[in-house]
This record gives C-alpha cells, sequence and structure tokens, in this order.
C-alpha cells in the first residue's frame, strides 16, 4: 500500500529537495522507517533507537494529530503522513 509523506520545507535539505516522498507501510512507524531508509539524515529526527520522534517533531496523518502513538498509528492505501517541525521562543 502506498502511503505519501510530505516533507515540510524547511525540512526539505534532508530529503534533497524532495517535498514529497511515496513509501510502503501499514503504520506509521514503517513508513518512517522507510524513509529514513531512503533519506538517512532523517535520523535525527528521530529518539534513541527509532520508537519515538522527537518532542518537537509532530505527525499528522490526513491533516489529523497522530498523538499519542504517532508510530503504531494504522495507514492504508492513500494515506497522507505530514512531518511538522513544531517551534518555539519566547
Amino acid at each position: 500500500m502506498t502511503v505519501k509523506i510530505n516533507i515540510q520545507k524547511n525540512l526539505q535539505y534532508l530529503t534533497r529537495d524532495r517535498a514529497m516522498v511515496e513509501v510502503e507501510g501499514s503504520t506509521v512507524g514503517q513508513c518512517l522507517d522507510q524513509l529514513i531508509k531512503i533519506f538517512p539524515d532523517l535520523r535525527t529526527m528521530a529518539s534513541a533507537g527509532n520508537k519515538t520522534w522527537l518532542d518537537y517533531v509532530s505527525i499528522f496523518v490526513n491533516k489529523e494529530s497522530a498523538y499519542p502513538n504517532e508510530l503504531a498509528t494504522p495507514v492504508k492505501d492513500g494515506d497522507e503522513i505530514d512531518i511538522i517541525l513544531i517551534f518555539a521562543g519566547g
């Protein structure tokens, strides 16, 4: 099953300027694992062992937050995953 992963503009330097990548998988975690295999520099967004993504990275499936179980969230053919960096400041 093909899932599209949309890459936020400020992360595209890690994907050779690709804004969208198609991968295969039945969960968000499987899809992101494939994405990291294609673009290993994205590993910097994942925590140790790729069990979760860093706190400042949000994952959305079909524009809906996948929190709190991002990687276990099921996906189906045609779904879209968005990887969004959260910015904070003060």
